[in-house]
């Protein structure tokens, strides 16, 4: 099951749609029980344990997807912004960390 923070649908509603359509498919994979790896998914055990971002990039730029894998069978889609520095930048990083525990409380 794919839960969407109610927030994070209006960070998805405005990547391109190259972007959500590739989301999309990684989001599938993910329902379907499948295990992602570099490089379209990485560990950000930073801001908790079962955290990852999706890297997602078009012409346009590169995007980052972050989710969390809480419970088995349900994964919290928690943010989605354009990358525009070598780092994640520190605000998008409290935020994820921020709805994970919105959703595990």
């Amino acid at each position: 099951m794919i839960v969407i923070a109610h927030a994070c649908r209006r960070e998805i509603d405005v990547l391109p749609v190259e972007v959500r359509g590739d989301l999309a498919d990684a989001l599938a994979r993910l329902d379907q029980g499948l295990t992602l790896t570099m490089p379209l998914s990485r560990p950000m055990p930073g801001i908790g344990r079962g955290v990852h971002e999706l890297r997602l990039k078009d012409r346009s730029g590169a995007y980052r997807v972050v989710y969390a894998l809480v419970k088995r069978g349900v994964v919290h889609v928690l943010c989605a912004f354009k990358k525009t520095s070598p780092t994640t930048p520190a605000t998008k990083l409290d935020l994820a960390r921020k709805r994970l525990r919105e959703v595990t409380r």
